[in-house]
């Protein structure tokens, strides 16, 4: 819980062997093959109902993201890697379509999501293991940006954020984002963005693409007009609204290309059908 060195921990040896086999289950013999791909048992045309109740359109009502993905995946099942430690993000192997995938998502309900020093450490070594072993990527985005304080700061935020970075960067397996709601700042950025070569990247109309939260933002760009204003705080009130809705609509991030599609999410798991046979690696030929 404390130091990330254990993956997994157990009460009883029961529990501990059972959960063992079912690891075993989703790896592949060696970093040469495939994971092994089962018959799945969820159709492939099945509709998330109670996606949109699960995920406040509120960006600042947390809720479990757990439970997202329990309704995403394959009977519902995944398998939490360092369940304890950095909690403020969840790395997991589940099935989709019967293929193994190993996701990435912040948890609103532990610091509201944000990348600490713990939470980088963990998911980029999740990444790293993830390109080993051919499981593709999915990441599950909602995050308010980098834990911001000075023990982030001493500790060396920025070389920690940058390790995350860098393995989603030098991974090779597939990578598919979502973006649920927040996606903020240099966070995003380093959240597989299509910008560092997310292969494929959706968003909710939930969405919201942007440096900042619209309060902040406008705080800064309309500080001016705010503090001129007969009425500050209703001046502070409409610049926010403004923001919104010019730069932060569900579909800002779709006409500018930060995004692929912006989807239903009750449709989402759909997308399982909609995949194609892909190379195990993706380095090109360079032109001579």
């Amino acid at each position: 819980e404390t130091s990330g060195v254990c993956h997994f921990a157990y009460d009883d040896e029961e529990t501990c062997l059972a959960e063992v086999r079912y690891l075993l289950s989703l790896l592949p013999q060696n970093n040469r093959e495939n994971p092994p791909r089962v018959e799945s048992s969820d159709p492939v045309d099945r509709r998330g109902e109670i996606l949109f109740d699960l995920v406040p359109a509120d960006g600042n009502r947390p809720y479990d993201m757990a439970k997202v993905i329990e309704e995403i995946v394959d009977d519902g099942e995944y398998l939490e890697v360092h369940e304890r430690w950095a909690r403020n993000i969840i790395c997991a192997m589940a099935r989709l379509d019967g293929q193994v995938v190993g996701i990435i998502a912040n948890q609103p309900q532990v610091l509201a999501g944000v990348l600490d020093i713990e939470a980088s450490e963990k998911a980029a070594r999740f990444v790293q293991m993830c390109d080993a072993f051919n499981i593709p990527i999915v990441t599950f985005l909602d995050v308010p940006g980098f834990l911001p304080g000075v023990d982030q700061e001493h500790g060396g935020i920025i070389r920690h954020g940058a390790k995350l970075l860098y393995a989603y960067c030098n991974a090779t397996v597939p990578r598919i984002s979502l973006i649920l709601r927040k996606a903020y700042g240099g966070a995003y950025i380093v959240m597989d963005s299509q910008s560092i070569g997310a292969d494929l990247t959706y968003a909710w109309p939930t969405n919201e693409i942007a440096v900042m939260g619209a309060e902040g933002a406008a705080n800064v760009i309309f500080r001016r007009q705010i503090a001129e204003a007969p009425d500050p705080e209703a001046m502070r009130q409409k610049m926010v609204k403004e923001y919104k809705a010019e730069l932060m609509h569900p579909y800002y991030a779709a006409e500018r290309g930060l995004v692929d599609d912006v989807i239903d999410p009750k449709s989402l798991a759909m997308l399982q059908s909609k995949h194609a046979d892909l190379p195990s690696r993706k380095h090109g030929n360079p032109p001579q």
